[in-house]
């Protein structure tokens, strides 16, 4: 009977965790929402930056006003030509190149409906969130099962992504701010 009772609140604080993650704010949310103000504030609908971590990596965002960010974080096999770019402005040509020409399996890509940051779950009647990592796709619209992962999984997909997500938009915010 102990047993009983043990597993079955082991399974209410499991779920409830589960359910905590996913009304959590995500780190994301605020620096997406500073991120779209700077980017319409600056009159811009495109923005590019060199990864600090890295010598071939960059960031890149294009910002369609009042609805979404669609940002992409990618190595670049050529990245004096990217720096030359950023270094001229010419921040759309940086997003295409990374949506295009990235260098395989360094692609990341988010997909932030509502400039929000990136959500684990959307209300009913609002669009959901996506990543596209290495060329796979996970639609943050709760349906876990659908997308033949465990919710477990799922929730640290959501989390591993929402942080390289908030790094990424670190990076903008700071290349906006010079």
């Amino acid at each position: 009977m102990r047993a009983l009772v043990r597993a079955t609140l082991v399974a209410l604080l499991v779920s409830a965790g589960s359910i905590n993650a996913l009304a959590q704010e995500p780190k994301s949310a605020a620096l997406a929402k500073q991120l779209a103000t700077a980017m319409t504030a600056a009159k811009l609908d495109t923005l590019a930056a060199k990864d600090p971590a890295g010598t071939d990596s960059f960031v890149s965002v294009l910002y369609i006003n009042g609805l979404q960010l669609l940002t992409v974080s990618a190595k670049y096999s050529a990245p004096q030509l990217l720096d030359e770019k950023i270094g001229k402005k010419d921040y759309r040509e940086v997003y295409i190149d990374l949506q295009s020409s990235a260098t395989p399996g360094s692609k990341f890509f988010v997909e932030d409906l509502g400039m929000d940051g990136l959500k684990a779950k959307r209300d009913n009647d609002q669009p959901f969130d996506s990543v596209e990592i290495n060329n796979k796709r996970t639609s943050f619209d709760g349906d876990w099962k659908k997308q033949q992962l465990s919710e477990q999984d799922y929730m640290k997909t959501h989390q591993s992504a929402d942080e390289r997500y908030a790094q990424a938009l670190t990076i903008l915010l700071g290349q906006i701010k010079k």
